[in-house]
């Protein structure tokens, strides 16, 4: 399995529009982070985990034009849904399959309901929205993926297993039997705001600590803003086992 990190940024992104601080006017560029998204491949599967606003640039940078089989969103807050009608060029062919839970599949049917109607007019995403509740599972083309429950705050929002790998954002806490499902799980990628706490976002120091719970796997932190140091300085401080994420960082499973 590839996984490819397509953004690893904040709702802002970074840098921050406005802003002079030393991350966001950095030149490494692995501190330019568009709004999360990651995508996971292997032989037979192409599977999208969010589709954030910068959906479509993700795409272009990455110089993919293959089939994407599935989405699965984790949560419906526009930097992770964003780019929902950028999918066009990818459900031409066959109605593309687009897995939430029912709190985000009611929004998604507000905000997008010539996407996710019956009798759709010509050229508009052919979309076709299934409901997920937490510890549901779902195989695509010989992938496993697992929903698990996190919150995001208050609000209830779905992590995911794809197969040995975890993928929990804009989190604060686990869910009931989120890390018990995560057990085995060969990589990781959490969430992780900031060193300052946050009502709805989990601190490094809160992610290093949730991965050390799961196991010893490798761990990449994603979502961060600017108010993290520039990337080399940050990742000097994290333990040996814990990475920063950054735009286009492509991880491999044998």
């Amino acid at each position: 399995m590839k996984i490819t990190l397509l953004g690893t940024g904040t709702s802002c992104g970074v840098p921050q529009i406005g802003c002079h601080c030393s991350t966001c006017m950095s030149n490494d560029p692995r501190d330019k982070r568009l709004r999360c998204s990651a995508f996971f491949q292997t032989d037979e599967a192409a599977l999208l985990v969010d589709c954030s606003p910068d959906f479509r640039e993700q795409m272009l940078r990455m110089d993919y034009d293959g089939m994407i089989d599935a989405v699965f969103v984790t949560h419906e807050h526009y930097d992770h849904v964003g780019g929902i009608d950028d999918l066009r060029p990818f459900s031409y062919m066959h109605d593309l399959p687009l897995y939430a839970d029912p709190y985000a599949a009611e929004h998604l049917r507000t905000r997008l309901p010539y996407c996710l109607v019956e009798n759709k007019y010509p050229g508009v995403p052919q979309l076709r929205l299934h409901t997920l509740h937490p510890m549901d599972r779902v195989r695509v083309k010989g992938v496993e993926v697992t929903a698990l429950p996190v919150m995001h705050g208050r609000l209830p929002i779905l992590g995911y297993r794809i197969g040995d790998v975890g993928y929990l954002t804009d989190m604060t806490q686990a869910g009931e039997g989120t890390l018990e499902a995560l057990q085995g799980v060969r990589l990781l990628m959490l969430g992780a705001l900031r060193h300052e706490p946050h009502p709805t976002h989990q601190t490094i120091e809160q992610a290093v600590e949730m991965a050390r719970s799961i196991g010893n796997q490798p761990t990449y932190l994603i979502h961060m803003s600017h108010h993290i140091a520039p990337h080399a300085r940050e990742q000097a401080l994290l333990p040996k086992d814990i990475f920063l994420g950054y735009d286009g960082l492509e991880l491999r499973l044998d």
